[in-house]
This record gives C-alpha cells, sequence and structure tokens, in this order.
C-alpha cells in the first residue's frame, strides 16, 4: 500500500495524470481509491476493468489460476458497485481481457447494461486485448451498437515492438476516433537483452545502439517505438518502483525518426509466435 502510494505521488508530480487498475490487480483498485480519496486530484482521469476475479489473496507459490475469468452480467454488476466509487474521476470502464470465446461480444444484455452506463456517467466504454485474436476482437468490437450508438470509445492493446499485428485494425479505430491505450509495451521484459532469446540478437543489438545514441535505456527506446509508431492517446507504465518510474519518464526527451522505426519494427513477429512464447513465460 505504501509502495503505492508513493508511486503515485511520484508519477503525479512528474506529470502524469491517467492511472489505470482492475479488481483483479490484488488490491490495485482498493489503493489507487484510497489514494485519489486522500489527495483529491481535479485532473486525474482513471481506468479500471470488469471480468477477472483475483483470487491468489497474496499468497506466493499459489498454484491454481490467481484469477478467474467471468465476463457475465452477474459480475459486471459486482464489480461495478465497487468501481463506482472512483466517480466522478473514473473516465474509462472497461472489459478485462476480452475474447472470441469468452462470448461478451455478443452479450447483449451486457452491451446494453454498459450503454447504460455510458449515458449515465458520461464514461468511455473500452475493452482491453490480449492474444492471438486482438484484431479481430478490435474489429468485432469496433462494429458494436447499442440503439444505434457505438458502445466501444477505447481499446487497450497489447502493442510493441515484437507485437504489431493490431497496427492497421488500430489505425481504423482511430480514423473513429476511438482512444488507445497501449499495454505491454516492454512486451512483458523480453526487450531487454535475455541469452534465452537468441533470436532476438539482432533487435537487442538495434536497441543497444538507439539507447547509447540516446542516452536512455531500452525501456524507453522500446516506449518510444510505441508512441511514435501509432501515436496512441497513452502508452502505459508497467514500473513498479521509482527508478523505473524515472527511467520510463525519460521516454519524453526524444523522438525516434522513420528509418528508426522501420528498422526496429521490421524485428516483429507473428502473432502466434509472440503468444506462444507469451505463454510459456513464468510470472515472477
Amino acid at each position: 500500500r505504501q509502495n503505492a502510494c508513493t508511486m503515485l505521488d511520484h508519477a503525479y508530480e512528474k506529470g502524469i495524470r491517467y492511472f489505470d487498475t482492475a479488481p483483479s490487480y490484488g488490491y490495485g483498485e482498493a489503493f489507487l481509491q484510497e489514494w485519489h480519496n486522500d489527495r483529491k486530484h481535479e485532473d486525474v482521469i482513471l481506468g479500471t476493468k470488469w471480468g477477472y476475479t483475483y483470487m491468489a489473496n497474496w499468497q506466493l507459490g499459489y498454484d491454481a489460476p490467481h484469477e478467474i475469468k467471468e465476463h457475465s452480467l452477474a459480475k459486471l454488476n459486482e464489480q461495478w458497485e465497487i468501481s463506482k466509487n472512483l466517480l466522478p474521476r473514473l473516465k474509462f470502464y472497461q472489459i478485462h481481457s476480452a475474447t472470441l470465446e469468452s462470448g461478451v461480444l455478443e452479450n447483449e444484455a451486457v452491451h446494453h447494461r454498459l450503454h447504460e452506463l455510458k449515458m449515465t456517467h458520461g464514461l468511455l466504454i473500452g475493452l482491453s486485448s490480449s492474444g492471438v485474436n486482438q484484431k479481430e476482437i478490435i474489429a468485432r468490437a469496433l462494429e458494436i451498437t447499442v440503439n444505434g450508438i457505438a458502445l466501444f470509445d477505447s481499446l487497450q492493446v497489447t502493442y510493441n515492438m515484437l507485437e504489431q499485428d493490431t497496427f492497421a485494425v488500430l489505425q481504423q479505430a482511430q480514423k473513429m476516433d476511438k482512444k488507445i491505450i497501449v499495454k505491454e509495451a516492454l512486451a512483458n521484459g523480453r526487450v531487454f537483452p535475455n541469452k534465452d532469446y537468441p533470436n532476438y540478437d539482432a533487435l537487442y543489438e538495434c536497441l543497444s545502439q538507439l539507447a547509447d545514441k540516446y542516452k536512455v535505456g531500452v525501456d524507453a527506446v522500446a516506449l518510444r517505438f510505441c508512441m511514435d509508431s501509432l501515436q496512441p492517446d497513452v502508452v502505459l507504465s508497467g514500473a513498479s518502483n521509482l527508478r523505473q518510474l524515472g527511467e520510463n519518464l525519460r521516454v519524453m526527451g526524444f523522438t525516434l525518426d522513420t528509418d528508426e522505426l522501420l528498422e526496429i519494427g521490421r524485428h516483429r513477429v507473428s502473432a502466434e509466435a509472440y503468444w506462444h512464447e507469451r505463454k510459456a513465460l513464468i510470472w515472477k
């Protein structure tokens, strides 16, 4: 709790105004609520999600799934009763990790409830996406309407120098004035030199040269790639301590030129390869 408060204070002092959480991030939503209630900043923008329940109860070595997905109307209503306490600074309300398999994109009862919340509270309704079918999920979401009004206003997507499968559909979404939030910009740490991934040695060399050129860390180059190639509304930092956040924020001191973006971009992999590799990662 104290670390979360310190991080939030420091981020705010450094100019960050968007804070993103979810009920399944341990006590993340509760910590953000406590911080916001105490600080009462009038210029912050808060985002949260619904659809996952945290199960691990802070137990190290928890063997069962640490979160369980449920995209039902009942779960939406249950989690909204807590998340609504973030109003009026809550602006982004998102389906957590929408998938084709969960059926949430066909669930009209959920759609109508989200539309009701949008109209009642002035929320931007969004979804986050993961997995090999991200671009199909986004394309389908862009078609959903309720009472003639597009349901989704924002898309939170995994996009980085390795996973660029959604680029075209996100450009289409931007033309439709959808807000784009990039998550996992550091590819869960795989942008850092790692002997377990010799297939990325050429990428690591490229990133090292750019980091030396701009006198920043590889993390800043990775974040800058997302900012300059896609030009999203938000790129999320996953920093968990002050040093990491400080290194991430060095992204604001430079931009990548067209040739550099092309050079980095050529190291992308197929969505199938990316998500197969990600699934094999061990949570630490």
